[in-house]
C-alpha cells in the first residue's frame, strides 16, 4: 500500500528521501495536477489531504499528497479525522501515494499511530549522535556505496573525525572526493581526507577529552573554536552529556563487578560492545566520583542554556569548573 511515514531530525536526510520519491511517482508533465503538499498539523488540511489521496490520478504517472509536518502522531487526532484516516487508509489506490513527515517521534500509544505502523512504510531519519561514531562511520560507508566511491578503513576514519554527524555535509564532501578522485581503481585515502576535508571535528568528542584530560586551556579553545564555526552551544552540550553519561556508565558498571561486555554496552547505549576497549583506556585514570560530580554541572549548564544565558560566556564558566574536577594537583 503506497503510504509513508517519515519522521526525525535529520532533514536533509528527509528531503533526499521525498525527492527520490517524487521521482518514483510523479510525471513532470503531469506534476501541477498530481502533487500536493499540505500543512499537517492543521484538522481541515489533514482531511483535504486524505481526500487527495483518494482522487484520481490525472495523465500519466501517479499522484503523492504530502502532509508536511503533520501532529497526526503526535497528540490524538479528533474523532472526524480519526474516522477519515481509517475510511481511506486501506482503500487508497494504488496510483495514489500519501506521504506525511514529521520531526517527532511518533507517539505509539495513538491509535492513529497504530494504524499507520500497520499500513505505512515507516522510515527513522533520526540524527545519529555525535558520540557514536561505529553508527557515524557507517553511515558514511552507506552513502560512499551509493554513490560508488571506494573508501580505506583509514578515510572513513578520518572522515568520521572530521565531518561529524552531519547528513549533509557527509553528502558534500564525499561528492567532492568523488570528484577529486576520479576514476582511480584503488580506495581513496586518508591522505585526500586531510587535504580536502575541512574538520568539522574541532569538536564536541574532542572537547569532552580535554575536560576529562584536565586541560581546561585546551577546553577553552576549542569551545571558542567550535562557536565560531556557529556550532549551536546546545548541541555541543548535547555532545558533552552524551559522552560523560557513556562513561560514566561504564565505569560504575566495571566497579559493580560486570565483566558481559553486551550487558555493559547495552546499559551505556553503545551499538558496537568492542568500543568497550577504546572507552576503557580513555577511562582508565579517571575516578568514578569524578564522573558522578560532573554529570550535575552538565545539567546545569543545559539548563542555564536554554533559560538564556550567553553562550560564550556560560560555557566558558562551566568548562573550567569541569576541567577542574579531573586535574591532577
Amino acid at each position: 500500500m503506497p503510504i509513508y511515514l517519515y519522521w526525525g531530525e535529520d532533514d536533509f536526510a528527509i528531503a533526499q528521501a521525498i525527492e527520490k520519491l517524487q521521482n518514483q511517482v510523479l510525471d513532470p508533465s503531469w506534476l501541477q495536477f498530481n502533487y500536493q503538499k499540505l500543512d499537517g498539523d492543521r484538522s481541515e488540511a489533514i482531511i483535504e489531504g486524505l481526500n487527495q489521496a483518494m482522487t484520481p490520478v490525472f495523465g500519466i504517472g501517479g499522484r503523492l499528497t504530502w502532509l508536511a509536518n503533520t501532529n497526526l502522531c503526535q497528540q490524538k487526532p479528533s474523532e472526524a479525522i480519526s474516522e477519515e484516516l481509517k475510511r481511506t487508509i486501506e482503500v487508497i489506490p494504488d496510483t495514489s501515494h500519501l506521504l506525511l513527515t514529521s520531526n517527532k517521534k511518533p507517539d505509539g500509544r495513538l491509535s492513529s499511530t497504530k494504524l499507520l505502523n500497520k499500513h505505512a512504510q515507516v522510515k527513522d531519519f533520526s540524527l545519529i549522535p555525535p558520540w557514536k561514531t561505529d553508527l557515524i562511520a557507517n553511515k558514511i560507508r552507506e552513502i560512499s556505496q551509493e554513490i560508488e566511491l571506494k573508501l580505506t578503513p583509514k578515510a572513513i576514519a578520518a572522515l568520521t573525525d572530521s565531518v561529524g554527524n552531519n547528513t549533509r555535509q557527509i553528502w558534500n564532501e564525499l561528492e567532492k572526493l568523488k570528484i577529486y578522485w576520479g576514476e582511480r581503481d584503488k580506495p581513496l585515502d586518508e591522505n585526500a581526507v586531510a587535504a580536502l576535508v575541512l574538520s568539522n571535528t574541532q569538536n564536541s568528542l574532542q572537547l569532552a577529552a580535554a575536560i576529562k584530560d584536565g586541560k581546561p586551556d585546551v577546553a577553552l579553545g576549542l569551545v571558542t573554536d567550535l562557536l565560531n564555526r556557529n556550532e549551536p552551544a546546545l548541541k555541543i552540550i548535547a555532545t558533552l552529556v552524551g559522552q560523560f553519561r557513556t562513561w560514566t556508565i561504564v565505569k560504575l558498571m566495571e566497579e559493580a563487578g560486570e565483566r558481559d561486555n553486551k550487558a555493559i554496552a547495552s546499559a551505556a547505549g553503545i551499538n558496537n560492545p568492542n568500543r568497550l576497549y577504546f572507552i576503557r583506556k580513555e577511562i582508565y585514570q579517571t575516578s568514578t566520583q569524578q564522573f558522578i560530580s560532573a554529570l550535575p554541572l552538565l545539567l546545569d549548564l543545559e539548563y542555564s542554556l536554554k533559560t538564556g544565558a550567553e553562550a560564550l560566556g556560560i560555557l566558558q564558566t562551566k568548562i573550567i569548573e569541569l576541567s577542574l574536577l579531573f586535574c591532577e594537583f
